[in-house]
């Protein structure tokens, strides 16, 4: 979206939803002067195409692309053949890793019940296909259970009090066949049973109103029998794989030795299409790889979309662990392009893993100060690819918008739910800025290798819900 010509204080701060941190954003203080478009940026603006965009993240975002299944493989698959319609020589970088794969198939019926139920599941929940009368356990507490008879029922438990992983297990110990948590509050549950675990049965979450609907029949004396169906659960080791395209300098005797990475990661939740996350930074990348294939640069530029990113950054970890030291000195800049394209998210602005600018917050500002009138703030945040390459000391910034859509992470993250709008100005702000570093002879900010920042736990996962 192309934002107003305005000038902006030193810092404000904004709740950022889809990172779950407080981030400031700063901008230069004072009166924004428009700096007027180069004859390099017309180069790359050009050529730029939010349609062409916006069809690969409608292909992407058919079905959810969760890492380990045949849905990534499928993905990873066409976005190689993407970068290869463009000329590219392209590599596929598997690896391997032990986590949990998400159930495909999640049904919930009660006989008995009029209304429509929609179970989500848990991470790290089991398969299984189990029935039995349902019977209301409370929160589930090993003391609420200690009298009650579960053996070969479906045990319908209230969040609260205790994690989810303790309501399961209470539950399974008393001999429960599977469990239905129901939420304290409104909205749906979004939870994770902390680990894989022998001892669990089959459970599903449903909403508070569905719990309560529940819960009042029992109450009234209804006999109400429930079964419970997940599918394609699985905790083990798995293979996702990061797919990469390389542009080597144009002019061998002009070559910088130096490498800009511009990347994004392919992958999805469950149950979720992620057209805008992330999708749409994969799309872009895509665009960004099939516009500076033929523009003369002396800096290599690679192009590279992450796998497992949903699961705790694990495909881009891989690509920087398995980078030699020489070349992680080579690489100066990493441009990360996660949730770029949602209509209803806020504005676009740049994160740091420590808040600081560095070099690809600084051609990214005086790109958007040139395209758009005023810098792209920028701010702190981690939990997504960037977060591997800035504790390497590689300058990167993850481009997203703030605050994020309410759909993040559910299945209404959509393809009628993207901008063309903001995918071109993403497009046009990342594309001129990496190509302002990669052109020959380029007389930006120059490149310097960035401190080592050590990212917290909870810079690489989403906190868990209890």
């Amino acid at each position: 979206m192309k934002k107003p010509f305005l000038s902006i204080a030193l810092a404000s701060t904004l709740a950022f939803g889809a990172i779950g941190t407080q981030a400031v954003f700063a901008q230069e203080t004072g009166t924004v002067h428009e700096q007027p478009l180069k004859v390099f940026d017309h180069k790359v603006i050009k050529h730029i195409n939010a349609e062409n965009i916006y069809n690969n993240i409608a292909y992407l975002s058919k079905t959810p692309r969760v890492a380990g299944t045949e849905a990534e493989d499928n993905a990873v698959k066409y976005i190689k053949e993407q970068f290869e319609s463009y000329g590219y020589e392209v590599e596929i970088q598997p690896f391997q890793y032990f986590g949990y794969t998400p159930p495909h198939t999640i049904q919930l019926s009660v006989e008995g019940y009029d209304g429509e139920l929609k179970p989500a599941s848990f991470t790290y929940t089991v398969s299984g296909n189990v029935a039995g009368d349902l019977v209301y356990a409370g929160l589930g507490k090993k003391e609420e259970l200690e009298n009650m008879d579960l053996k070969g029922k479906i045990a319908l438990i209230k969040r609260g009090d205790i994690s989810f992983a303790d309501k399961v297990l209470n539950a399974a110990e008393k001999g429960a066949a599977g469990v239905i948590i129901f939420n304290n509050t409104s909205g749906p549950v979004n939870g994770t049973l902390g680990g894989a675990n022998d001892q669990y049965v089959p459970a599903v979450a449903i909403t508070q109103a569905e719990g309560e609907v529940l819960l009042e029949k029992l109450n009234s004396g209804s006999k109400l029998t429930a079964s419970v169906k997940i599918e394609g659960a699985r905790t083990g080791e798995s293979t996702s794989h990061n797919v990469i395209a390389t542009k080597k300098p144009t002019n061998n005797q002009k070559d910088t030795n130096k490498v800009i990475v511009v990347g994004a990661h392919h992958d999805s939740v469950a149950g979720a299409p992620g057209a805008n996350d992330d999708a749409s930074g994969t799309a872009t990348t895509l665009e960004l790889a099939r516009v500076l294939k033929n523009v003369p640069t002396d800096t290599e530029i690679r192009f590279v979309t992450f796998g497992a990113e949903e699961l705790g950054l694990i495909g881009s970890t891989y690509y920087v662990n398995n980078l030699s030291d020489e070349e992680k000195d080579r690489v100066i800049a990493n441009f990360n392009l996660d949730m770029v394209g949602s209509r209803d998210a806020g504005e676009l602005v740049l994160l740091t893993l420590d808040g600081k600018p560095n070099l690809v917050t600084e051609l990214a500002q005086a790109s958007s100060e040139r395209l758009n009138g005023a810098p792209t703030p920028y701010g702190q945040g981690g939990r997504s690819d960037h977060v591997p390459f800035a504790e390497a000391g590689i300058p990167a910034a993850l481009f997203i918008h703030s605050p994020s859509e309410p759909w993040y992470h559910t299945p209404e993250d959509s393809i009628d739910k993207i901008s063309k709008e903001k995918l071109q100005d993403v497009a046009e702000i990342v594309g001129t800025a990496v190509y302002d570093l990669a052109r020959f002879d380029s007389m930006g900010p120059k490149p310097k290798k960035g401190p080592k920042v050590k990212a917290d736990a909870d810079m690489y996962f989403e906190q868990a819900i209890r």
